[in-house]
């Protein structure tokens, strides 16, 4: 009986790592994007809105794009920085 016991406990134990190998990353993946979002409408001023869908505007004023836009141009830049690097 107690090496049943035993058994039980460590299979558990390795199902439980699993899920959490499995769905660890993704969940704190969205946490992260959560809190930046907060915090960039809390830079804004607007902490009072609910938050969306991301790349959704609930106000419908087309606020979130200069965002989306700096995020594109920083990419483009660490892509052309990174480009220069290697050649």
């Amino acid at each position: 009986m107690d090496g049943l016991l035993e058994a039980l406990k460590w299979i558990l134990i390795v199902l439980l790592a699993g899920f959490i190998g499995q769905f660890g990353k993704s969940l704190s993946t969205h946490i992260l994007d959560y809190f930046k979002k907060r915090k960039l409408r809390h830079a804004a001023g607007t902490a009072a809105e609910p938050l969306g869908p991301a790349g959704s505007d609930p106000a419908g004023s087309g606020a979130g794009q200069p965002v989306i836009a700096d995020k594109k141009a920083l990419k483009a830049q660490a892509k052309a920085q990174k480009k220069a690097q290697k050649g």
